[in-house]
């Protein structure tokens, strides 16, 4: 723990960077300003006037339903960036990238409240950011500074409001965790250097949809579920909070496996998480902390969007754990502890 503050070491990344780092350090600078507004609209809970309501017809441009607290939060962080160095502002919530200033070489992309569905219920929530350099040119769409692989970006972080209120930064060259001191009116470093662990005995999974998975996370997770007595020969925990910020920020601090595989159901097959406002910034704070994070096979930073909102599978955290994933989808048998003893249908199978 250094006890920096968010401004110190803004101000260190913009004087030893490049000359567009003083753009990214102003821009992340303007967020948190806009994240403790929506901390203080999410800490009034029931008694707020925007915490759980849904919006007659609202749908985002993903079809999802659209709270109150979504669009407020939304408005927030795009008002917080008019006069920013920000080219375009994409969000979640538009269909369309908002063209700020043209003459600016940043975009941002966001999603201002990831884990929108546990608003009514107290699991933490958060607002997930991608800082990318603009794309330029006489006839550029502003969709187009959107739709390059997530390796391109210049720094990703997420605010989590919870029992702390906290952001996670990545500007490139590792990840750091500042938490909000109350006392002190900002952002101060609580985790610095951060270094998952390459192996874990801990995966996240929603295990309600066992029945729609691909037969590799079936078989991926049947062994992790046999514990000592399966091939693995640990026993492993498993944990669910049906809310991406948190379970990052677990993993960040303890190790793991996050994994939001494809499935079966309507909607599903080509994975659930957005790879602009999710599965990016999380793939780069991930992997500047010693983490890897992939579709189960394919490394989520190589792949261009072709779509401001397109899903994608994902599976993030401790190196070792997810490219055993990988292997579970080329050939599981090949697995060296995968012995005839093991070879047969998993736990939930006849």
């Amino acid at each position: 723990m250094s006890g920096a503050t968010l401004e110190a070491h803004l101000a260190s990344y913009a004087a030893h960077g490049e000359d567009i780092a003083q753009d990214v350090a102003a821009i992340v600078q303007r967020l948190a300003k806009a994240a403790l507004d929506v901390r203080k609209i999410v800490s009034q809970g029931a008694l707020g006037t925007a915490l759980g309501g849904v919006r007659d017809g609202g749908l985002n441009a993903d079809g999802d339903l659209q709270k109150d607290l979504d669009l407020l939060s939304d408005d927030l962080f795009l008002s917080c960036l008019q006069g920013a160095p920000v080219a375009c502002y994409a969000s979640e919530e538009l269909e369309n990238p908002v063209l700020l200033d043209p003459s600016a070489r940043l975009a941002v992309a966001i999603d201002p409240l990831d884990g929108s569905s546990n608003i009514d219920t107290n699991i933490s929530i958060g607002t997930i950011f991608s800082v990318l350099p603009a794309a330029k040119g006489p006839e550029v769409n502003p969709s187009q500074s959107f739709l390059q692989p997530g390796n391109r970006q210049l720094a990703a972080g997420f605010f989590l409001y919870g029992a702390q209120t906290a952001l996670v930064l990545s500007l490139g060259k590792g990840t750091e965790i500042f938490v909000f001191s109350s006392r002190l009116g900002c952002f101060v470093a609580a985790y610095k250097s951060i270094s998952i662990p390459d192996r874990t005995s801990e995966f996240a999974i929603n295990m309600s949809n066992y029945r729609h998975w691909e037969e590799a996370i079936r078989l991926y997770v049947d062994d992790c579920l046999a514990g000592s007595d399966g091939p693995r020969e640990r026993e492993f925990n498993m944990r669910w909070i049906a809310s991406l910020v948190a379970e990052t920020y677990r993993i960040l601090v303890r190790g793991g496996i996050f994994l939001y595989p494809s499935d079966g159901r309507r909607g599903y097959h080509q994975g659930r998480l957005r790879l602009v406002y999710e599965a990016n910034p999380i793939a780069f704070i991930i992997e500047n902390a010693g983490g890897s994070a992939t579709t189960c096979l394919t490394r989520i930073l190589d792949l261009v969007p072709d779509n401001l909102h397109q899903r994608v599978p994902l599976a993030f955290g401790s190196r070792r754990e997810v490219a055993r994933v990988a292997r579970y989808h080329v050939d599981p048998n090949m697995i060296g502890e995968r012995a005839p003893l093991f070879g047969k249908r998993g736990l939930f199978r006849a």
